[in-house]
């Protein structure tokens, strides 16, 4: 497909809107999102701040296997940001601040977010440049997690569907990770060799690893679902904020333990200072992850992603580490 991005003439609504009295002086596209746009604008003041864009030019993921049901699957929208940015904020955990929206597609086939630039650099890069710096936003991030935990939902699922009714049956958080890292998997071992050979043998550890959670939970806690370091920005008082929150849900917190332990090098996981998880869950999430992490890069390389290699390499990596778990 022919992507177009953002220009400044598509800004002139969000902008009267919510900044009147100051003029564009500069647009620049951000990389790293696979899911939305994100710029930076400067004004002519030299005040920043960060757009989003949701529209199907700046989304370079197919639809994957399961998608419409998976509450922790791929995430992204305004209605999903603001539902986050509100239930986050609620447990006064720090995220961007949101200063205005233009969903009326006017000017660009795209809903626009106005929002806070965070210009502290990323924790991912304080650790690589200076671990004895990390160690206070660590633990404060730490300090937001366990607040997320904390704040409990009788429902799995997207913090936007909570007020469905919690008598509608569910399936066990579990029981839908094994369905999901199962499809995940089968998608997977039709483009890897390696795995398809294997495909029996880890089929067979994913259901031993969920035949080893003995209860079901009732209650879910708030999780992030994608909180690498790359995740949390650093604010001008070094104060950890949450990016990428569109696809907060409440499920079980041991799916946060997993992600955290797939990102974070122990020294740093270590000074999270977490409560002690469910190790049954973790371990069978760590596996559902790594699964995850095969198939979805591996889809998004088949697409025109600037960073193609990148994903290939990814992929490769977490084969590998789920057969050297066989």
């Amino acid at each position: 497909m022919t992507r177009t991005f953002l220009q400044p003439s598509d800004l002139a609504g969000l902008l009267r809107e919510h900044r009147p009295t100051a003029r564009l002086a500069g647009l620049e596209r951000l990389t790293g999102s696979s899911k939305k746009g994100v710029y930076r604008v400067t004004f002519d003041d030299s005040a920043t701040a960060v757009v989003y864009s949701w529209g199907a030019a700046e989304n370079y993921w197919p639809a994957g296997p399961g998608d419409d049901d998976d509450p922790v699957g791929d995430a992204s929208g305004p209605g999903l940001l603001a539902a986050a940015a509100a239930a986050l904020s609620a447990v006064g955990v720090r995220t961007p601040a949101i200063y205005g929206w233009d969903t009326s597609r006017s000017s660009i086939a795209a809903d626009l977010a106005l929002v806070e630039d965070v210009r502290g650099g990323s924790l991912e890069e304080l650790i690589a440049t200076d671990q004895s710096s990390a160690g206070r936003p660590i633990r404060q991030l730490g300090e937001a997690l366990r607040a997320m935990g904390q704040h409990r939902g009788p429902r799995h699922g997207r913090v936007a569907e909570a007020g469905r009714d919690p008598a509608e049956p569910q399936q066990p958080a579990e029981d839908v990770i094994l369905r999901r890292a199962m499809r995940h998997l089968d998608a997977a071992a039709d483009r890897v060799g390696r795995l398809a050979r294997a495909r029996t043998a880890i089929a067979e550890m994913l259901a031993a690893r969920r035949a080893a959670i003995i209860h079901s939970r009732a209650e879910y806690g708030l999780v992030h679902g994608e909180l690498g370091p790359d995740h949390v920005l650093l604010d001008g008082g070094g104060q950890p904020v949450l990016i990428d929150i569109e696809g907060l849900t409440f499920f079980d917190v041991e799916w946060e333990h997993a992600f955290l332990r797939l990102r974070f090098k122990p020294p740093q996981y270590r000074q999270l200072l977490l409560p002690a998880p469910d190790e049954a869950r973790v371990s069978f999430y760590v596996l559902a992850q790594r699964i995850s992490l095969i198939e979805g890069p591996l889809r998004i390389a088949d697409t025109d992603y600037p960073d193609r290699q990148w994903m290939l390499d990814l992929a490769d990596y977490q084969v590998g580490r789920v057969l050297a778990e066989l």
